[in-house]
């Protein structure tokens, strides 16, 4: 089992930074891709940005390349989301989730469905 802790959300106006964090408990070992996800009220989740645990790949999603930058630390076991320049746009309940099946193409690694450990969710709130 892998359980995830997502931290770091709050309110920032608009262009600030913010940087969130999930911390990964458990079999952290059999995770393959993790990612940071959001959902606005009213709209479907969405993928922000994902990482493969096993090397640097990283995919984002179009509204925050540029922006935002995934990171982990395997050390510690966390994985990180800076948020630069942020917009009232960004305003979501964001997401950590994880998955243990390898490999996965562009469309899957983007796909909420593709991930099953998730965390409870940190909000991030941006006024303009």
């Amino acid at each position: 089992q892998v359980q995830l802790v997502e931290s770091g959300g709050g309110s920032v106006q608009a262009g600030g930074s913010l940087r969130l964090s999930c911390a990964v408990f458990g079999y952290t070992s059999s995770i393959t891709y993790m990612g940071w996800f959001r959902q606005a009220p009213g709209k479907e989740r969405e993928a922000v940005a994902t990482i493969y645990t096993g090397g640097s790949d990283t995919y984002y999603g179009d509204s925050v390349k540029g922006r935002f930058t995934i990171s982990k630390d395997n050390v510690k076991n966390t994985l990180y989301l800076q948020m630069n320049s942020l917009k009232p746009e960004d305003t979501a309940m964001y997401y950590c989730a994880a998955d243990y099946r390898f490999p996965k193409s562009s469309i899957q690694r983007l796909s909420p469905g593709s991930y099953y450990y998730w965390g409870q969710g940190t909000q991030v709130t941006v006024s303009s």
